[in-house]
């Protein structure tokens, strides 16, 4: 019984440090996609213009979303409410 008394404290730090690994969800990198039509669009690294995409018109869906294929949240800010217009698709890469 005195044995195991001892390796308590051990058996609590591999525990808890079981649980915090087992429970903690990795982070994922937050993109921006933009669906036209049926077609998703990675543009997390571009700039919209006339010659890429733009926001415009009203749409109650959102501009833009934090991931593709339906399983994004629309993103806040200056492009919610705001339809995902192509401008050029060639300047564009569709979302994998």
């Amino acid at each position: 019984m005195n044995k195991l008394s001892k390796l308590l404290p051990a058996l609590a730090l591999v525990l808890g440090a079981t649980f915090a690994v087992a429970f903690s969800f990795p982070k994922t990198q937050t993109g921006m996609f933009g669906l036209d039509g049926t077609t998703w669009y990675d543009v997390t690294e571009t700039d919209p213009d006339e010659d890429t995409y733009v926001c415009d018109q009203s749409d109650p869906e959102g501009c833009l979303y934090d991931a593709p294929f339906g399983v994004g949240s629309p993103i806040g800010g200056p492009t919610q409410g705001l339809k995902f217009i192509v401008q050029n698709e060639d300047n564009l890469i569709e979302a994998q």
